[in-house]
């Protein structure tokens, strides 16, 4: 693989739509996103002497990039009350009991995933999904799921605990199993 020149000065004009295509598509705020690019590039700046030329600087700038966003959603779980995790409610579609319990189950999943994943129209969908979540069960997912970081990692980031992170990634996927179905399974059929 051929690594392009780390001259910090073609940075902006090379990575930088990538990188901010990156940010905003986790990050889901242009301001927060840029400011997470800008710090990148910062960062990259003062540590290009560790930069050993083993990958390409697009993809070292990268994880320099993932590591501002993980930052982010640290800080941010400080200041987010847990309460929004508590408000979130179940959609309207799902008739409660008394008791809260669902009267009927989720339709099984009809999608082909092989077929979905290739499909941009599937993925504006799936980001419209996500950006409906509640900020605290968005960033537990794309932490988890997204961005594979490991369960522990996610919990010391986000400041709640290992049970707590399995309660918002079940609602998180519950949430966008349901809107998936109804917006993207109307189009799928």
């Amino acid at each position: 693989m051929e690594t392009k020149s780390p001259n910090p000065e073609l940075w902006v004009d090379e990575y930088g739509d990538y990188l901010y295509r990156y940010a905003v598509h986790r990050l889901r705020d242009p301001i927060v996103a840029e400011d997470a690019v800008q710090e990148t590039f910062l960062a990259g700046i003062k540590g290009l002497d560790g930069y050993n030329g083993q990958v390409d600087v697009r993809f070292w700038l990268r994880g320099i990039l993932r590591n501002k966003i993980i930052d982010h959603f640290r800080k941010s779980a400080r200041e987010t009350p847990l309460e929004d995790v508590e408000e979130y409610e179940m959609p309207d579609t799902f008739l409660m009991k008394y008791s809260g319990i669902p009267t009927r189950t989720p339709l099984p999943w009809k999608f082909d995933p092989r077929k979905s994943f290739e499909d941009v129209e599937f993925w504006k969908i799936f980001e419209s999904c996500t950006a409906k979540l509640p900020e605290r069960l968005r960033q537990a997912f794309t932490l988890k799921e997204l961005e594979g970081v490991s369960s522990q990692e996610t919990c010391e980031v986000l400041g709640i605990s290992p049970n707590n992170l399995w309660v918002m990634i079940h609602r998180s996927r519950k949430h966008l199993k349901q809107c998936l179905e109804k917006n993207w399974g109307e189009l799928n059929r």
